[in-house]
């Protein structure tokens, strides 16, 4: 290989990695790469994440484009399941997912409006929800006590630490581009929650389920109906070309 391109190869890749892992590994920072492994098409999941969010997650935050009349036909439930378990803040079926507390309160308790979650999952990514529930760790400097690995200086309280248990990063030096920098290593558990770790990662693992599919609630249907259309054309592909073989036959 030519030097001169070499070199440039190798300068080129040094950038991307800067450009990539440099945040990353910001003095204080790191992120955590597990795989959800959500799956949308699991039912029960659902359910359970349905009842997840609206017994932790609702009291803040809304999921203003999902029915409740919808998650009753995709979730399997019937009307009255929803209602006692669900509907909490809503007095018909055909309401959205809005919440009591009123957005001025929301600033002054939090310093700022906690989002709506209908798309959050086509925002992030449900492998960054799932990594952002359990990267809460033990911060004094915060007001909220806590800190996260995922987002830093986060103004949500950890809603889900009595089930989880509190816990405390562990930073490592490390050098970074030519810098001693301070990176995460791992957590280490301070107390724990009423949940074993693998029944925690279960309880959010169905969570983030649950809002992969409030985020485009026709995704199933939809990838469905693309493996059909696939298979028709595939057919389609097959007999055009016997046709137009039956047709060229004879041409020379």
């Amino acid at each position: 290989m030519n030097r001169r391109l070499q070199s440039g190869l190798v300068a080129v890749t040094g950038l991307i990695a800067v450009l990539v892992l440099g945040p990353a590994f910001a003095s204080g920072g790191g992120t955590l790469n597990d795989v959800a492994n959500n799956d949308i098409r699991n039912i029960p999941s659902l359910q359970r994440g349905a009842g997840n969010f609206v017994n932790y997650c609702s009291g803040c935050h809304s999921a203003k484009y999902v029915r409740y009349n919808q998650l009753a036909r995709d979730l399997q439930m019937s009307e009255d399941q929803v209602v006692n378990n669900l509907m909490f803040a809503a007095a018909k079926s055909t309401e959205t997912m809005e919440i009591a507390m009123r957005p001025d309160d929301a600033e002054r308790w939090f310093g700022l409006v906690p989002p709506d979650l209908s798309l959050i999952a086509r925002s992030r990514g449900p492998d960054y929800l799932y990594n952002f529930l359990r990267s809460f760790y033990l911060d004094p400097s915060r007001f909220t006590g806590v800190n996260n690995l995922m987002l830093p200086g986060a103004s949500m309280p950890h809603v889900l630490a009595t089930l989880q248990g509190t816990q405390r990063a562990i930073f490592r030096e490390a050098e970074v581009n030519g810098t001693v920098q301070h990176v995460f290593d791992r957590f280490e558990q301070v107390s724990p929650g009423t949940m074993t770790p693998a029944e925690y990662d279960e309880f959010v693992r169905d969570t983030v389920n649950f809002l992969d599919y409030i985020g485009e609630p026709v995704k199933q249907k939809r990838q469905s109906l693309g493996i059909l259309v696939m298979a028709f054309l595939v057919v389609f592909l097959v007999l055009a070309y016997l046709l137009k073989r039956e047709i060229w036959r004879d041409v020379r």
